[in-house]
Order: C-alpha cells, then sequence, then structure tokens
C-alpha cells in the first residue's frame, strides 16, 4: 500500500467574514497596535492641520509684502520714471486694483511667475498699462496669497473697477456678454492666451481699444480652468498735479507693445489659485 501524501492546501474557513471593526479591535489587542494607531492619528492631524494652516500662512506673508509694494508705489519718485520707460522690473508695483462690488483693493505687481503672484495679483508682461490702447492682463490669486479673485464669479456687466497709476486713475467696466463672445466672466481653457490679444486696426496697426482682462483659475482651489472677465475703459482722471504718460489718454492710440510676452505658454495659475 502506498502511503497518503499531506496536502498543502488550506481547507477553506466556513462561517462569516469579519467586520473592519472587528479587525480594528483585534490590531488593537496586538503588541504595538495602539501605538501605530496613535502614530497614525498624529499623522493624519499634523495633515489636517497643515491643509487648514497653508491657505493661512499665504496670506499674512503676502500682506507683509503688500505693505513693502504700497510704500514704495507711493513714496518712491522712481517709480514713475520706470513706468514711463517702461522699465519696471517683475514684482515691483505697477498699479493699485479697486473692486468694490467684491472688497478688492490690492497693489498689483509687474509679472505672473509663481514668485511675482505671491503679492496676490500681477500684470501679464507684454499686455498694455493701465490707461494704454490695447489689453491690460491681470491675473490673481482665488484661494490662496490674499485671494483676491475668490469672488470674482460675482461680477457681471457693468460692474466697475478702478486702476491708479503713478499718474492717473482709470475706470473700467465690465462689458455686456454680446460684447465679449459669451458670458462675462466665463471659464476658458488654460492654453487659450486670446483673451488677452489686443484689438488693433489691421489697416494702420495700431490699437483702437482699451481693455482690462482678468484671469483666475476655475473652479476655486483647481488649475483645470481659468475665469475670465472682461472690462472697457470708460474714464480717465488724471491726480492732482500730474500728466499723463503720452499714449495713454482716454481714446488714444498707440503703437503695439515691443517685447516678449510671458504668456505665450498658457494663462497663470499662480500656483493652482
Amino acid at each position: 500500500m502506498s502511503t497518503p501524501q499531506p496536502s498543502f492546501v488550506t481547507p477553506p474557513v466556513r462561517g462569516r467574514g469579519r467586520s473592519p471593526f472587528a479587525l480594528l479591535g483585534q490590531a488593537l489587542r496586538r503588541p504595538g497596535g495602539r501605538r501605530s494607531l496613535s502614530v497614525l492619528s498624529l499623522v493624519l492631524l499634523l495633515a489636517g492641520v497643515g491643509l487648514l494652516a497653508y491657505p493661512l500662512a499665504t496670506n499674512v506673508y503676502q500682506k507683509h509684502l503688500q505693505a513693502g509694494i504700497s510704500e514704495t508705489f507711493n513714496h518712491d519718485p522712481s517709480v514713475s520714471t520706470q513706468y514711463i520707460k517702461r522699465t519696471i522690473h517683475v514684482g515691483d508695483g505697477v498699479t493699485e486694483l479697486v473692486i468694490p462690488d467684491i472688497d478688492v483693493d490690492a497693489y498689483v505687481v509687474e509679472g505672473t511667475t509663481t514668485a511675482a503672484l505671491r503679492a496676490g495679483a500681477g500684470h501679464y508682461l507684454g499686455t498694455a498699462l493701465p490707461g494704454e490702447p490695447g489689453n491690460v492682463g491681470i491675473a490673481g490669486h482665488r484661494t490662496t496669497f490674499g485671494h483676491y479673485f475668490n469672488r470674482l464669479d460675482e461680477l457681471h456687466p457693468g460692474s466697475i473697477a478702478t486702476l491708479r497709476t503713478p499718474f492717473a486713475t482709470y475706470t473700467y467696466q465690465a462689458v455686456a456678454a454680446k460684447d465679449f463672445g459669451g458670458a462675462n466672466p466665463h471659464p476658458v481653457q488654460p492654453t487659450d492666451t486670446t483673451v488677452l490679444d489686443a484689438d488693433s486696426d489691421p489697416a494702420a496697426s495700431r490699437l483702437t481699444r482699451q481693455w482690462l482682462t482678468l484671469t483666475t483659475c476655475n473652479p476655486k482651489g483647481s488649475a483645470a480652468q481659468r475665469l475670465i472677465l472682461r472690462l472697457a475703459l470708460v474714464k480717465a482722471v488724471a491726480l492732482k498735479g500730474k500728466i499723463l504718460p503720452a499714449g495713454t489718454q482716454l481714446g488714444a492710440t498707440a503703437p503695439l507693445p515691443k517685447g516678449g510676452v510671458s504668456y505665450a505658454g498658457g494663462l497663470a495659475d499662480g500656483g493652482n489659485g
């Protein structure tokens, strides 16, 4: 007779499977189980605190930057000279943006790099300066670093925004949907830089309209799209004792802006919001 060979197949265990709570209880009864759970809880707690604290920390840092920009913009005589010559450095103040309907009052810096946008809002290089014929492009954060454009979706045709430069205050009004080719504001793809293009007269190659375009991430906390608001210049008032630089008067025309543009690769996201 042959000797029976042992079987290496584990017979199925009959009965109902144990619930996750039962397994958790068993894990806690094992040596080191409670310690592992405590470590995991601490890690999750710290992660949650970090997620909540990050926006607050960025806002504190952004306010510090805004204070320095305000001081320089309002008291440094070289700002006016740099503005006229278009030699404003990336990160330096360009204009003060005020949008009463959503309680925005912020200094906009030159450039839309990640570092520049830590100030809260940045001017797209290569687009018009406030008051110039063409399109003034400004990007702003929506959930961090001051979140100035957090409520941009609440604006509508007729909403007002003003830009104050060293020389004048320019008032822009959100245009009607029919003048923007869609709802105003409306979302676009991050690669759609046509929203920053300037109107031009092909026959003369000179700018004829004066726009302001605000961009921010959409939806909130995501960089999947950009929300766009288009406004048109309706009023320009020179500050007391100031003379407007050539080419910035209401209704004036000027050559197309020269120099590189910083939005060739897409609209700024400033770190997803």
